[in-house]
């Protein structure tokens, strides 16, 4: 089995939800994809992320480390959240994410993770 990343893309300045009800209805709803996945064996690990601009970056490639606030992208889109997951194939992977983005009322991403 391969596992892939489902990744959660949200867009700076836009509200995920129109209100608390549909916020609260998508929570429920990822919790029941993530008992689906958990239940069929697919499941490895997933989180939602706090917003882009509590994020510290890191660079020690210099030989010194740097560390500065804010994302490492500066993009209007952040990754906001992710499941990583155990397909058979991209095309099971691909009806996983379909069911994630319905969940998560948002637009979800899919890559394989390389191979060893």
């Amino acid at each position: 089995m391969t596992q892939y990343l489902l990744s959660v893309h949200s867009v700076e300045g836009k509200e995920n939800y129109a209100s608390e009800e549909d916020m609260q209805a998508a929570f429920k709803a990822v919790d029941t994809f993530n008992q689906k996945l958990q239940d069929q064996g697919s499941w490895v690990f997933a989180g939602g992320l706090h917003p882009a601009d509590t994020a510290t970056v890191v660079d020690n490639t210099g030989g010194e480390g740097l560390v500065t606030d804010g994302p490492f992208a500066e993009a209007k889109e952040q990754l906001g959240g992710f499941w990583v997951v155990e397909a058979p194939d991209l095309d099971a992977a691909l009806a996983l994410a379909q069911e994630a983005s319905a969940a998560c009322a948002g637009p979800v991403e899919v890559r394989a993770f390389q191979g060893e």
